[in-house]
């Protein structure tokens, strides 16, 4: 997708429809938010993003990953390693807002399965806790977020640093 600016997004892989556009969303909100995650003017000006997702991916998980794709977009950008043993889902829409997801019980299982110990999923998913069983919930930390800047707030060591 290049511009006139010079940037360019190049998805490669297993990518339906809704995940590319859910790439392209999250990108767009990282451009328009860059200051704020300390990331240089230039970045989408010199820099390519490629985004490679591996075969195996269902085209309709896609809106799950738009909060993930951001977060690694502005780790990319900005050279600030998110924090191990983090997972998260959810949509987001070109505003940054983390949007409702489906399966969260499954996902939450698939986390727990590989010893993931925070999970960050979107606020308004929080009434689909009460369906996850209490061993799950005891083991990992659930973080419901509303938006991508309290999702990097729960990502990255420097966020981390900065609470101390």
């Amino acid at each position: 997708m290049p511009s006139d600016s010079g940037e360019k997004l190049t998805l490669t892989g297993q990518l339906g429809d809704v995940m590319k556009e859910s790439a392209a969303a999250a990108l767009s909100y990282v451009r328009s938010n860059h200051k704020q995650f300390n990331i240089q003017d230039s970045f989408y000006t010199k820099k390519e993003i490629h985004i490679h997702v591996p075969d195996g991916a269902i085209p309709k998980d896609g809106p799950s990953a738009g909060v993930t794709i951001a977060i690694a977009i502005i780790s990319a950008a900005s050279g600030h390693k998110v924090l191990g043993k983090v997972a998260m889902t959810g949509e987001v829409n070109l505003r940054g807002k983390v949007l409702a997801i489906g399966g969260l019980k499954e996902k939450l299982l698939a986390a727990k399965r590989i010893g993931i110990k925070k999970v960050l999923i979107p606020k308004d998913n929080l009434k689909d806790l009460e369906e996850i069983p209490k061993e799950i919930k005891d083991e990992m930390e659930i973080c419901p977020v509303s938006d991508v800047n309290e999702a990097y707030k729960h990502s990255f060591e420097e966020s981390k640093k900065n609470k101390k």
